[in-house]
């Protein structure tokens, strides 16, 4: 574990390769799970916004789960907020594109300039995942690990991308640049990587 700027951060953003690989995948991290993204109080208003610029994307079964169970639901173990999932454990907020392949409502809208949200952080992290208490100031950074994951894991290795370096833009993101950059300094100096 290594601390930058008060955020523990697990040694496995440094050491585990990881690299998305969608056409093996499909995006199944999108529809497989217990529980929706998390979301922040801030991210809960977004999504309550941002539903009526994205309900155009997604099928008529998503429009009825959201408008009937609200965009984000509240989970107990341990107590969060997340997307709303639909029966079968999908995002709500999950579409396919023509080659089968999940896609977010949310990004792509905002790919499209009709959205002003691009997406819940915590999916732009994944599969590195936060873990914040707000009452003692505790933050960490843990490595998601996952078998459906095994494709991206199989790339990353092959590509030789750091973990941590595949969620830049989510890192900075949530973050800041400033804390990114501490991030491959502590990697060029004490993992051995290149900048």
């Amino acid at each position: 574990m290594v601390l930058i700027e008060g955020v523990l951060i697990s040694d496995d953003l440094f050491e585990a390769h990881f690299m998305c690989d969608l056409n093996r995948c499909k995006g199944a991290c999108c529809w497989e799970g217990d529980f929706g993204a998390p979301l922040s109080t801030a991210e809960t208003e977004n999504l309550e916004q941002v539903y009526a610029q994205v309900k155009y994307l997604l099928s008529s079964a998503s429009r009825e789960r959201i408008e009937k169970e609200g965009p984000f639901a509240e989970y107990d173990d341990p107590p969060f907020k997340g997307t709303t999932l639909m029966p079968d454990g999908a995002c709500a907020f999950l579409t396919y594109d023509r080659n089968g392949i999940a896609k977010c409502a949310i990004q792509q809208a905002y790919a499209e300039g009709k959205g002003d949200w691009e997406k819940p952080v915590s999916c732009h992290l994944y599969p590195v995942r936060v873990v914040e208490n707000e009452e003692t100031g505790f933050i960490a950074m843990n490595y998601d690990r996952w078998d459906i994951c095994s494709a991206a894991c199989s790339l990353g290795e092959r590509k030789r991308m750091p973990l941590f370096r595949f969620v830049k833009s989510g890192i900075i993101r949530r973050f800041g640049e400033a804390f990114y950059e501490a991030m491959e300094a502590y990697y060029h100096t004490y993992c051995g990587g290149d900048i």
